[in-house]
C-alpha cells in the first residue's frame, strides 16, 4: 500500500472513527468463530483537540461512557477510543497505518481521493455485504450519499454527511469600529484602511500591543484572504487543471496578489508578527481573547462555541467587546469569493487488516438511529437542552458545557443536524451558544455561503498528488512564510523562486496529470 498517500488526508478532517473487519469478504468479516460469546474490542479513533475540561479526556468522558453503556455492553463489545492529536493528525495517522496499528476505522477529508488510492492498493475492506447485513439505519440516513464512497461500483468507504457546507468565518471588533466612527468594511481596500486605523488609533487601548489582523499559519487563517483574490470567470479547464488538492489555490490567477497583500500588511505591522510560529491557532486565539486583535478568520462556528470559548472569554476580559462576523474581502469582480465544503464532509474507511468489520458497521448503524443521533448531538432533554419551536436550545450550565465538549467528534457519520432548511439549521447551530452570540452565529453561517466555490476534484485518483502532496504542503508553508516576511522590494524574487521550487518538487507533475485527466474527462 502506498501509505505516503495518507499524509494528505488530515487537512480539514472531522471526527474520529470506529473499527472494522479485516478480511475482504463479508463471510469472514468481523468476529472469528473463536470470538463467539467473548467480549471483543472495537477501536475507535477520535480527535484529541487538547480542550477537555477538568476530569475528562478525549477518550474518557460522558459520551465515551454513554457509547459503552448503550452500544458496547449490550453487544458484548469493549469500545476503545484511540486519541489522535488534532494538530498532528496527518503524521499520527500515517504512522498508525504504516505500522499496522491504526484504529479499526480510519478517516479522511473530502478534498482528497484517499479511498480510491487505498482501494486500488487493496488496503480497504469491501463494505457492501456488511452494510446490507448490519447497516439498515446507516443506509436510510445516508441514502444516495453512500454512492460517493464507491470505487468501481464497490463500497470501500462511508461518506460522512455534512449539513452546513460553509467553511470559514471572518470576525471583527465592532466596538473598535464604533469607537473610531468607522463603517463595517465591505471591500479589501476598506479592510486595509480599517487595519491601519486600528494600528494608529489603538481603540482597544492595548498600550502599543495592538494586532490589527490576527494571523496564524493555518488554512482557517489564510484561506479566507487568499481565495478572495482569485479572479472571476475561471474556465472549467482552469478549475480542474489548476486546483490541486493542496486546498490553497496556488496556481489559480490571483494567488500571488493575495500573498503580496499579506506581505504589505506584514511589513506595515498590521498582522501578527509571529504568525509563522503559530501552527495551531493557539496564539492568535489567545491574542483575541486578551483584547489585542481587531480582525481574524477562523473555522465556521468556532469563535462563538463554548470551546475554545473565544468570544465568551473575550467579553469576560473586555466587558464592552463586541466580536461580530463580517464578509469584507473582495476579488477583481467585487465578489466575496470563498471555498465551500462538499455535502459529503469526510470518509470513514475500514483497513483490510482489521478484524472487526461487523462490529464497526453495527456501531455506525446504532449511531444512525434517529433517537441515538439526536441524543449524541444534543445531550439529554431537560438537562442539556430544551425544545424551542421544535429546535433543541442548549442549556448554558457548566455541567452541560463540560459534557458536550466533544460530542461532535463522537458523531462520525455526520457533521450537523438537518432540520429541513438552511435557516433552521443555522438557528439550531445558534441555539447551542450563549444567547448573546446567537444572531452572530446565524450571520456567520449566512455569510459563509455567499459567493462560494467548491474544489474541483476528479473521480479518479491523481497519482502525482498522492506521491508529492505531503512534500508540497511543507513547500507551500515555506512559500507563504518567506514571501510574506520578505522586504517589499524582494517580494517578486522570493515568491517566484519559491514557486519554481514548488513546481519542480512535484507541482509540474501534478499539473501535467490533471491536464491529461481533464482532457480525458472532456472527451
Amino acid at each position: 500500500m502506498s501509505y505516503a498517500l495518507l499524509a494528505t488526508l488530515a487537512i480539514g478532517l472531522l471526527g474520529g472513527c470506529s473499527s472494522g473487519s479485516g478480511n475482504e469478504t463479508s463471510a469472514a468479516a468481523g468476529a472469528a468463530p473463536a470470538d463467539a460469546g467473548k467480549q471483543v474490542t472495537l477501536k475507535v479513533g477520535i480527535f484529541d483537540r487538547g480542550n477537555a475540561p477538568a476530569g475528562y479526556t478525549a477518550t474518557d468522558n460522558y459520551w465515551t461512557d454513554y457509547v459503552q453503556q448503550n452500544f458496547g455492553d449490550p453487544n458484548n463489545i469493549k469500545v476503545e477510543f484511540v486519541p489522535i492529536p488534532r494538530n498532528d493528525a496527518t503524521d499520527k495517522v500515517n504512522v498508525m497505518m504504516t505500522s499496522g496499528d491504526a484504529p479499526d476505522i480510519v478517516f479522511a477529508s473530502t478534498n482528497v481521493l484517499t479511498p480510491y488510492g487505498y482501494a486500488k492498493d487493496g488496503g480497504l475492506l469491501e463494505l457492501d455485504s456488511l452494510i446490507d447485513q448490519y447497516g439498515s439505519n446507516l443506509k436510510q440516513y445516508l441514502g444516495d450519499a453512500l454512492e460517493v464512497g464507491k470505487v468501481d461500483g464497490v463500497q470501500y468507504s462511508i461518506p460522512g454527511r455534512r449539513v452546513n457546507t460553509g467553511k470559514y468565518e471572518n470576525l471583527i471588533r465592532k466596538d473598535w469600529l464604533d469607537k473610531l466612527g468607522l463603517p463595517m468594511p465591505q471591500t479589501t481596500d476598506q479592510v486595509y484602511e480599517t487595519l491601519k486605523a486600528f494600528k494608529e488609533k489603538d481603540p482597544g487601548q492595548t498600550g502599543g500591543k495592538v494586532i490589527p489582523l490576527g494571523l496564524s499559519l493555518t488554512p482557517a487563517s489564510i484561506e479566507p484572504i487568499v481565495w478572495s483574490f482569485i479572479q472571476d470567470g475561471l474556465t472549467d479547464e482552469q478549475r480542474y487543471t489548476l486546483s490541486e488538492n493542496l486546498g490553497y489555490p496556488l496556481l489559480l490567477p490571483g494567488h500571488k496578489d493575495a500573498v503580496k497583500f499579506l506581505n504589505k500588511l506584514y511589513n506595515e505591522g498590521l498582522i501578527s508578527p509571529d504568525f509563522a510560529l503559530d501552527k495551531d491557532e493557539k496564539q492568535v486565539f489567545q491574542d483575541v481573547m486578551n483584547g489585542k486583535v481587531g480582525m481574524f478568520s477562523d473555522n465556521l462556528g468556532n469563535a462563538y462555541a463554548d470551546n475554545p470559548g473565544i468570544a465568551k472569554v473575550l467579553t469576560q476580559n473586555v466587558p464592552n467587546a463586541n466580536l461580530v462576523p463580517v464578509d469584507p474581502y473582495t476579488n477583481n469582480a467585487g465578489k466575496h469569493l470563498k471555498p465551500e465544503y462538499d455535502p459529503t464532509g469526510f470518509f470513514l474507511m475500514i483497513p483490510a487488516s482489521s478484524k472487526r468489520g461487523v462490529e464497526a458497521i453495527k456501531y455506525l448503524d446504532w449511531m444512525a438511529q434517529p433517537d441515538v443521533l439526536f441524543t449524541l448531538m444534543n445531550g439529554i432533554e431537560g438537562e442539556d437542552y430544551t425544545l424551542v419551536d421544535g429546535l433543541p436550545q442548549r442549556n448554558q450550565s457548566v455541567e452541560t458545557n463540560k459534557r458536550m465538549f466533544n460530542s461532535n467528534d463522537i458523531v462520525m457519520i455526520t457533521q450537523g443536524e438537518d432540520f429541513g432548511s438552511n435557516e433552521k439549521n443555522w438557528a439550531a447551530a445558534a441555539a447551542a451558544v450563549p444567547e448573546q452570540f446567537r444572531q452572530n452565529v446565524i450571520d456567520a453561517y449566512r455569510m459563509s455561503l455567499t459567493d462560494t466555490i467548491r474544489y474541483a476534484n476528479f473521480t479518479t485518483p491523481i497519482e502525482a498528488e498522492n506521491k508529492f502532496m505531503p512534500t508540497l504542503r511543507d513547500k507551500y508553508d515555506e512559500l507563504i512564510v518567506k514571501s510574506v516576511m520578505a522586504k517589499p522590494a524582494d517580494f517578486n524574487k522570493v515568491y517566484d523562486g519559491l514557486l519554481k521550487d514548488y513546481m519542480a518538487s512535484g507541482g509540474d507533475a501534478i499539473l501535467k496529470e490533471r491536464t491529461e485527466a481533464f482532457k480525458a474527462m472532456a472527451q
